[in-house]
């Protein structure tokens, strides 16, 4: 039996457990807030509000895109000089990141970048972090279970993670009411993130008993409930979806991922396609290449099961089940690399960086970049 241990937050899920905010702010201490959000919809604006009536909101940051460093410099020279004693982020994964980075590198003594894994030293960071609450109003990226935040660098065309275990919220609070309602198209490819991110540590190289625990019953009915959500809005498979992407969230943080998410990173900075779209293209072709190249008697049973899942949920034969997927991600509206920005002579440059992002060294098996490249080319 491999060695399991894990790293979660305190997470409260539950269908309007948002609607506790003041009384939870009031318990952690908080008096000079910050709060980062993305668009103020009305539910974003009434949290917003009860906070503002129980502590003292020092500044409010919209973030709309995914961090970048050239942002998150702005940003950090913009609060420096304020007094925050705590930080409540409410939005998407974009929107955590950001929280998270701010949370960790107000106080720092190096450059950002020093921080920073792949183009930096990946320094642990030399100050502790400001407490933060995670309030995810998309199900999809788990990042308000992890204790690492994407940064986009431009200049590099990669991303990479600030990575920090201190980096966790002090809580996680998931209330799926708020994903209520989300356009069809941003539920796509937020659940087909958070369906990847329980498939990748179902089959990574450090997969764990505990973290297969947590997603083989998640997987087949996160399938189940995306594929509803495509034909109507559903509160329960909302609720269930949210389950999918903390699940998700927790798995990748103590199993790691593979590689789809390998290759998301160097695909996001040099196609600036939302990171769900990006794996929702890839995933079908992520795992036709381990039904090719994956030999372990364990693994390939674990894929088996992932192709009797996606055909229960899907329709067709389960022998052909990575197929039907790719068939079905296009039909609503996700129709390849190309169509996300993707050009062919990008692709060499693209499997190279791949090759020594985190998330490819948990793929289940070790892959040529020429191979990488043939995937890509397929998902095109």
């Amino acid at each position: 039996m491999r060695s399991s241990a894990i790293h979660i937050p305190p997470i409260r899920i539950e269908r309007g457990a948002a609607d506790s905010i003041q009384s939870i702010v009031s318990e952690t201490g908080f008096h000079h807030v910050l709060i980062v959000t993305g668009t103020m919809r009305d539910k974003i604006q009434t949290i917003y509000h009860a906070i503002a009536q129980c502590t003292e909101v020092v500044a409010t940051i919209e973030i709309h895109d995914e961090p970048s460093l050239p942002v998150l410099e702005q940003q950090l020279a913009a609060i420096h000089h304020l007094t925050i004693d705590g930080i409540i982020a409410i939005g998407g994964g974009s929107v955590l990141d950001m929280a998270k980075a701010l949370s960790g590198l107000m106080s720092v003594k190096e450059p950002i970048t020093n921080y920073l894994e792949v183009v930096g030293l990946g320094l642990p960071l030399d100050s502790e972090p400001i407490p933060w609450i995670a309030i995810p109003t998309t199900a999809g990226t788990g990042s308000e279970v992890t204790k690492n935040a994407v940064i986009d660098i431009p200049d590099a065309q990669r991303k990479v993670s600030l990575r920090d275990p201190r980096l966790l919220p002090k809580l996680a609070l998931i209330d799926p009411a708020l994903t209520d309602q989300t356009p069809k198209d941003v539920t796509l490819a937020c659940g087909l993130d958070a369906v990847t991110q329980c498939i990748e540590p179902y089959l990574s190289k450090k997969r764990t008993p505990i973290t297969d625990a947590l997603v083989r019953p998640v997987i087949p009915r996160a399938l189940k409930a995306l594929a509803n959500l495509m034909d109507a809005e559903s509160p329960d498979d909302r609720d269930m979806m949210a389950l999918a992407s903390v699940t998700g969230g927790i798995a990748l943080a103590n199993s790691g991922l593979g590689i789809v998410h390998g290759f998301a990173g160097p695909l996001g900075s040099v196609t600036g396609a939302a990171h769900g779209a990006i794996c929702a293209a890839l995933l079908a072709h992520g795992l036709q290449s381990h039904q090719l190249y994956v030999q372990d008697p364990d693994l390939v049973r674990r894929i088996q099961n992932i192709q009797q899942w996606i055909s229960d949920a899907l329709g067709g034969d389960s022998r052909d089940a990575f197929n039907t997927l790719d068939t079905w991600v296009k039909a609503q509206g996700i129709l390849g690399l190309r169509s996300l920005g993707l050009e062919p002579t990008q692709i060499p440059d693209v499997a190279l960086a791949s090759q020594s992002s985190s998330s490819m060294k948990a793929n289940p098996v070790d892959l040529e970049t020429d191979i990488l490249a043939g995937i890509l080319e397929d998902a095109l």
